[in-house]
């Protein structure tokens, strides 16, 4: 699975790779090729000569919105081409097998095949929902800071025509960074959900994550409780315009953004309402637990393996929080699972990637990599409901009941029964038919699929959203 959990956006290529030493024009250019991890990633290398008789590089990996990716040491022999990314425990090697193909292999948490191919432009995927100018209201790109000026932020505020005030509300995004659209796939998620909410008379801030475009911060160092911090920095900000009506204000969280959310309105007295889209609504490590179990059938593993999933990963994720010593966790989770591994049969390892110790020994590491940043020390421990169960404002829950990452049977009923010991009086939680956890009409519903659809986000989970509004909030 991919780095963070709830959000695509959990980046698997997240810097650069590193420059091409000598190798002859035929490696100048740009080579483009389809990772397959669970999900496909287009990534793109543009390589050019640094004018110092060597080459330099830069990568892209446009399905996560990251470009102009600097690149580290490359090896290159003959026609061989190694790069090592010390940073992210990862490597590429590959072979120049004719003037447009080289074909290779990705290592990062297992290994996997990449063949790149030469050319002159990058595919684009389409996306007919992505607004487009000039748009029917004002939009306009704007910076802030939080009150000790101790943080910048960029967002772009969109205000409906007319004369205001209006009611408003901060987009917040998911887990990973992420800029202020929400790209995910060449989706720019938020900027669609922007334009229909503003069309309906609703102000719109939308923004980006810390260290992410216009926003400073370090992102790697900061937990959910920090992200909230940002949000409240938000409000403030809409509570500084004038075209803001200052007693109807709100939150639309998605995924992680949808923890946050509740996070933000129980330590605040002038949060009106919050949507929650596949904001999580039980103990993340049981949500956890069931989506990896949903995304390995989603692949088509066996019944027999799907048994597995679950308790190990329990076990495993148990055992890493129990230290903060990298070196003990990595010898307690390799002891859990040699010891898993050596009661299953080969077929069961096979299926789950586990069959040799390299591949379970990669794993590892990578778990205890991720599992012990500050972010998922926090996220994993935390339980929705102690917020939800305060919160004083009117929500909206919406689940899609084809979501594979918050399942809809699990996080809903969590969600409602929390609301029902909360002082919110106007509540509604809501199962939508045939939608990911992108809100997109699916058809596999697959993680694969969110980038192979063309719909950003279904128009009907709009309307839902936007109908629920305009009855409870304007």
């Amino acid at each position: 699975m991919i780095a963070r959990f709830f959000n695509l956006l959990a980046v698997v290529i997240s810097c650069g790779f590193s420059s091409f030493a000598q190798s002859g024009n035929k490696l100048i250019g740009t080579w483009q090729g389809t990772l397959n991890v669970g999900i496909e990633l287009r990534i793109v290398f543009h390589i050019a000569e640094d004018g110092k008789g060597g080459f330099t590089s830069t990568a892209d990996s446009p399905d996560q919105s990251a470009y102009g990716l600097k690149c580290e040491s490359t090896i290159i022999k003959d026609n061989d081409v190694t790069i090592e990314m010390t940073s992210l425990n990862a490597s590429f090697t590959g072979k120049l097998i004719n003037d447009s193909t080289i074909d290779g292999s990705f290592t990062q948490g297992g290994e996997f095949p990449l063949l790149l191919k030469k050319t002159e432009k990058v595919t684009e995927k389409k996306r007919p929902q992505t607004p487009k100018p000039p748009f029917a209201y004002k939009s306009e790109d704007v910076e802030y800071n939080n009150a000790d000026n101790s943080l910048a932020y960029g967002a772009t505020i969109t205000i409906p025509e007319g004369k205001g005030p209006f009611p408003a509300a901060v987009l917040i995004t998911g887990s990973g960074p992420q800029d202020r659209d929400e790209t995910i796939m060449e989706h720019k998620i938020f900027a669609v959900i922007a334009d229909h909410l503003t069309k309906k008379g609703f102000i719109i801030l939308r923004v980006d994550d810390r260290g992410v475009g216009k926003s400073t911060g370090q992102f790697s160092i900061s937990t959910s409780e920090d992200f909230a911090k940002d949000v409240s920095s938000s409000v403030d900000y809409l509570l500084s315009r004038p075209e803001v009506d200052k007693k109807k204000i709100g939150l639309i969280g998605h995924s992680e953004g949808g923890m946050i959310a509740p996070m933000v309105a129980t330590q605040r007295k002038d949060i009106n309402f919050i949507v929650l889209l596949a904001g999580p609504g039980v103990k993340i490590i049981d949500l956890m637990a069931e989506q990896n179990e949903a995304i390995a059938k989603s692949g088509g593993v066996s019944e027999e393996a799907l048994k597995e999933i679950k308790p190990l990963f329990k076990k495993v994720v148990t055992a890493i929080m129990e230290t903060t010593d990298s070196s003990t966790a990595i010898t307690n989770v390799t002891t859990i699972t040699e010891t898993w591994a050596a009661a299953k049969s080969s077929e069961i390892l096979k299926e789950l990637n586990f069959e040799t110790a390299k591949q379970r020994k990669d794993y590892i590491i990578e778990m205890v990599k991720e599992f012990q940043s500050p972010w998922f020390r926090y996220f994993i421990s935390f339980n929705p409901a102690q917020y939800i169960e305060k919160l004083h404002c009117k929500v909206l829950a919406l689940n899609g009941d084809k979501d594979i990452q918050v399942i809809s049977r699990q996080n809903l009923p969590g969600i409602e029964t929390s609301l029902k010991k909360s002082r919110s009086k106007v509540y509604e939680v809501k199962e939508l038919q045939g939608l990911n956890h992108l809100f997109q009409t699916c058809k596999k519903c697959t993680l694969n699929e969110y980038g192979e659809l063309e719909e950003t986000i279904s128009p009907a989970a709009l309307q839902v959203i936007s109908d629920w509004l305009i009855k409870n909030i304007q």
